[in-house]
């Protein structure tokens, strides 16, 4: 799975990167921690140009009884998205990106739960493959939410765990944005492991498993020592 990630840079730079003109997003702060449940940065191309807003992090499909099941739904499989049930409109008509620019994975050792950091070995910023898909209530209310796409992992990231999320080259951003390409076999060609030679991973801090954590401190280098906290 793919459940904390960090987005670092400011909106101005997130808006240079993605070629935004203009956005309703009133505020970004750095963010080193990023957690479902939160409304989190994405990016949706309306058919003429890229939009930048916020989704809350964790699918409710717009058929579903209860917007609880988003708890459940930060993750969609690369492998199955196209063809499940909840999955299966967005795959064709809202898919988004997720700007991170690392993200953590716990890795099991015999003291218990290793945070690890993984990121580009430039440090820059890259694009999560997401869906996205807009619930309304019996009473009208409206929530946008998103789910993160994974794959199998490369070589750095299968020494940590079996899941990997699915990030795009800058190249692949704009096919996998455009509302006119619903080839689902060139979309799924996409969704590939990301070439391990240009990724790099190292420990980080137990105090990334509580949310409330969302400092600096947290991408530091962090050698373990002592009891490992579980997560």
């Amino acid at each position: 799975m793919c459940g904390r990630y960090t987005v670092t840079i400011t909106l101005e730079e997130l808006m240079v990167r993605y070629m935004i003109e203009e956005t309703n997003v009133p505020f970004h702060k750095p963010k080193y921690n990023v957690a479902p449940g939160q409304h989190v940065l994405a990016i949706i191309n309306d058919g003429s140009r890229n939009r930048l807003g916020e989704l809350k992090w964790g699918f409710v499909p717009s058929w579903a009884d209860d917007p609880k099941v988003g708890y459940t739904m930060i993750n969609a499989r690369a492998e199955t998205a196209a063809s499940k049930p909840a999955y299966k409109s967005a795959f064709q008509k809202k898919r988004c990106l997720l700007p991170a620019d690392s993200f953590y994975e716990w890795q099991a050792t015999a003291r218990g739960k290793q945070p690890m950091r993984i990121r580009l070995k430039t440090g820059s910023v890259f694009s999560l493959a997401g869906l996205y898909e807009t619930w309304t209530s019996p009473g009208g209310e409206r929530i946008s939410t998103c789910t993160i796409l994974t794959t199998t992992p490369n070589e750095v990231v299968a020494p940590i765990h079996d899941r990997m999320p699915v990030i795009l080259t800058p190249e692949q951003e704009a096919v996998w944005l455009g509302r006119e390409k619903q080839n689902i076999a060139l979309l799924t060609s996409l969704l590939k492991p990301y070439p391990s030679d240009q990724l790099e991973a190292y420990p980080v801090s137990p105090a990334v498993g509580n949310v409330r954590n969302d400092d600096p401190s947290l991408i530091e280098r962090h050698e373990p020592g002592g009891q490992l906290e579980l997560w």
